[in-house]
């Protein structure tokens, strides 16, 4: 692990940063260059001493997990992120087989939907970045670990991911999931992470058997859902899916008819989503 040239490296990035660049408030007096550390560590989902202690060149090597948090946070291209995986001590990360790195160009689109929930996941439903509008809506979900990253395990395997959902958006989700990784499994095969989780959820879920057996494949959002949420309550919003082909990622985004009731709850969650990227708050 080179630490003087992995400290530099992330000086560097995030000096090079404005907090306009990701979607954050310039704020008053604002007297460092670039990004504060407190900052990227909040766009990682880190705590800012863990990321401070890493850029100060202290602390044990990161993961692997982390150094993709960070690699989101500071806006790297695939070669400032094979570089920083190197520089921490990894071997460079697979571009094609789960591609977890998000192309900065995509990050610029979600900085600029900040007060909308919108969210980017992976072939296996991983949440890579989401908007502080979408963390007030569902929750932070790129700091979780092992299988709980992936949507499709979680939505079978742990019933509490269900809160927001109604019917009957309930049964076709559970429908969608399984044909996605469906696909999925079909392109990576039987010896996949994919099929593996499919493997588990079979045990698991009793539902997840049931629909798998029915090998459904190219199930498609629905357009308008309805959502029950336990700070705004009822959400009637238009969900919006844009496919990244190159980086095999979604983006989907929730948007409200204007002047209804539920764009004016969304606005309500763009505040929190706000309160929640405030250092002071």
């Amino acid at each position: 692990m080179e630490y003087a040239d992995l400290s530099d490296f992330l000086r560097r990035r995030r000096e090079a940063l404005q907090p306009e660049d990701v979607g954050l408030p310039r704020g008053r007096r604002r007297r460092t260059p670039g990004l504060r550390r407190e900052e990227v560590a909040t766009l990682a989902a880190m705590s800012t001493d863990y990321y401070s202690r890493l850029e100060g060149g202290r602390g044990p090597q990161p993961s692997v997990e982390m150094l993709a948090a960070i690699a989101r946070a500071l806006r790297l291209t695939l070669e400032e992120r094979d570089h920083l995986f190197l520089l921490a001590g990894h071997g460079t990360p697979p571009r094609t087989t789960r591609p977890d790195h998000v192309d900065p160009g995509m990050l610029r689109i979600l900085d600029r939907l900040h007060d909308t929930p919108a969210m980017l996941l992976n072939r296996l439903g991983e949440t890579l970045a989401q908007t502080p509008a979408h963390v007030a809506f569902a929750g932070e979900q790129t700091n979780l670990r092992g299988p709980e990253r992936s949507e499709i395990y979680r939505w079978f395997a742990d019933p509490e991911s269900r809160v927001l959902y109604r019917e009957p958006e309930l049964s076709r989700h559970s429908r969608l999931l399984a044909s996605m990784l469906r696909s999925v499994v079909t392109v990576d095969g039987p010896k996949s992470a994919a099929a593996t989780m499919a493997r588990t959820l079979q045990q698991l879920s009793p539902e997840f058997a049931e629909i798998w057996a029915a090998h459904e494949v190219g199930i498609a959002h629905n357009r308008t859902k309805h959502f029950r949420h336990p700070v705004v309550g009822e959400l009637e919003l238009y969900c919006e899916v844009i496919d990244n082909r190159d980086q095999q990622q979604r983006l989907i985004v929730f948007t409200a008819t204007p002047g209804s009731e539920s764009a004016e709850r969304l606005e309500l969650l763009a505040v929190l989503g706000r309160q929640s990227l405030d250092p002071a708050g």
